[in-house]
Parts: C-alpha cells; structure tokens; sequence
C-alpha cells in the first residue's frame, strides 16, 4: 500500500523529499481532477493527501466521493480539515476507535 500526494509543486515537495513517490503536480484545477482520477483508480494507493484549499477547486461530485471514501482514505491538510476530521478518517478506514 502506497501514499499519493496532489497539489501544487509547493506542497508536494517535502513529501517528495520525505520519500513519497506517488507526488502528482497539479498547476490548475484540470490537472487536479485529472490526477485524482487516477489516485482513485490505483489499487496500490490506501492514502491519498490533498491541500485542503484544493478540495476547493474539484467539483461537487468528485469532493463527495473523496469525502466518502474508505480506500484511498483522503487526507486534507491545510486551514481546515476538509470535511471529517483524522480521527474520523481512521475510524472509518480501520473501522475501530484508536482514540479510545
């Protein structure tokens, strides 16, 4: 199980930099939704991050399905949370509350 990443170049380089091979650019919103397409599509990828303001920019139907997705769990990281927060995430993911 792999890790993605999609945002600009800005925020996919320390994640390149720490490792992470799935790093996708995404410049403008086409290329992101492009790009997510394909991250939902590669059955190797359990954790797709995104840049909580490009979440944004998808269309109502894609953030849905982001937002409601198990596998690739969908991280947002920025301002805000993008919707479920990490705890959330993995209780969904794993299906039991670390937390507790």
């Amino acid at each position: 199980m792999e890790i993605a990443v999609i945002g600009n170049s800005e925020f996919i380089l320390g994640f390149r930099l720490a490792g992470i091979r799935k790093t996708y650019a995404a410049e403008n919103d086409e290329k992101l939704v492009e790009h997510i397409t394909s991250v939902l599509a590669d059955n190797d990828v359990a954790i797709l991050v995104l840049n909580s303001s490009d979440m944004e920019k998808v269309p109502r139907k894609l953030r849905i399905t982001l937002e409601n997705s198990v596998k690739p769990t969908v991280i947002a990281i920025g301002a805000e949370e993008g919707g479920l927060s990490m705890r959330e995430r993995i209780k969904r993911s794993v299906g039991v509350d670390l937390w507790k």
